[in-house]
């Protein structure tokens, strides 16, 4: 049998397929396109009806926010209102995967369906380089949740968002696999003191040695949210999630994390056999995907600690085990 045809939506980030996506977007289409942390579903974040094809392509909730993607730290400030600790945030991390939850400014742009109506925006400057590249190139604001149906796993390769988004989206830029491979950490810095809405591929530990100690949120009614990422039940695949695994049952899959796994499964993909989070953390996405296989009933996660990187990856594997 021979194989089917690639996809021609699938492009590789060249120049010219950079033009090319750049000009889609600003036609009202959608483009995926890489990022250091997870590649995004891109459209014109000042175009309503283009916003909308996002909300529509990824099955999301209305009241569930997206983040705005600038090339420049400059960029921003035509958004939001930066004050002094944003703009030591934005000195420090930016560009990188660090998105700030800042008050839009009196002649924002940007659609408000992109912010859910709030008065605030979240906004980030990507590290790829791709990434910038095609920013630059739409001279747009650009709307880029994670390129995969709501509440799935996130796609860490261009051929995940084949698989999730199917014929939803008009181009696909190929920049290869994320090197972070988790989302941005989300900080509202509206609240004082500033608020860790979501950790992510910027470590808590690192935020706070710039602007001091963040906060949690109390509990958010899901209508009034203020950043992606916060759902009880988000980066899932089919099969449920058992956490903090100390043995396998039968017809589990097994998610590990170190030198030792657990033995006994029938399929098992381990994070990070060095114990090193930030492998763990690139590769967690990828893994879960292959471990949603139809020949088992669960995925069992052995326990994964808890500090610098692993505060994310717990984070996202909580939301995944989550019941629907």
């Amino acid at each position: 049998m021979t194989a089917p045809p690639p996809d021609t939506r699938v492009r590789p980030a060249t120049e010219e397929n950079i033009r090319e996506a750049a000009r889609i977007l600003r036609s009202g289409g959608l483009v995926a396109f890489p990022t250091e942390t997870v590649y995004g579903l891109g459209a014109d974040a000042c175009n309503d009806a283009a916003v909308a094809r996002v909300f529509e392509a990824k099955g999301r909730p209305r009241f569930n926010p997206l983040i705005v993607h600038v090339p420049r730290p400059g960029d921003a400030g035509e958004l939001v209102v930066f004050d002094e600790r944003a703009s030591r945030a934005a000195e420090a991390f930016w560009p990188g995967p660090l998105t700030m939850v800042l008050r839009r400014t009196a002649h924002c742009p940007v659609s408000l369906l992109a912010s859910a109506g709030l008065d605030t925006l979240a906004i980030r400057v990507p590290a790829s380089p791709v990434a910038r590249e095609f920013l630059a190139a739409t001279a747009r604001p650009v709307v880029a949740p994670s390129a995969n149906r709501s509440t799935a796993v996130s796609p860490t390769t261009a051929e995940h968002v084949l698989q999730s988004l199917g014929s939803a989206v008009d181009l696909i830029l190929d920049g290869g696999p994320c090197e972070v491979g988790i989302e941005s950490t989300v900080i509202d810095l509206t609240a004082d003191p500033p608020l860790l809405l979501r950790p992510g591929g910027l470590e808590r530990s690192a935020i706070e040695g710039v602007l001091g100690d963040l906060e949690s949120p109390g509990r958010m009614n899901e209508t009034e949210l203020r950043s992606p990422g916060m759902l009880a039940r988000h980066y899932a695949p089919e099969r449920p999630i058992r956490l903090e695994a100390l043995e396998v049952r039968e017809d589990e899959a097994l998610l590990a994390f170190g030198p030792e796994p657990l033995p006994g499964a029938a399929i098992t993909r381990n994070l990070s056999e060095k114990a090193d989070l930030r492998e763990a953390a690139a590769n967690l996405f990828r893994m879960m995907r292959e471990l949603d296989d139809p020949r088992v009933r669960s995925i069992a996660v052995m326990p994964i600690p808890r500090h610098g990187l692993g505060e994310a990856i717990n984070d996202r594997l909580r939301r995944a085990a989550t019941p629907g």
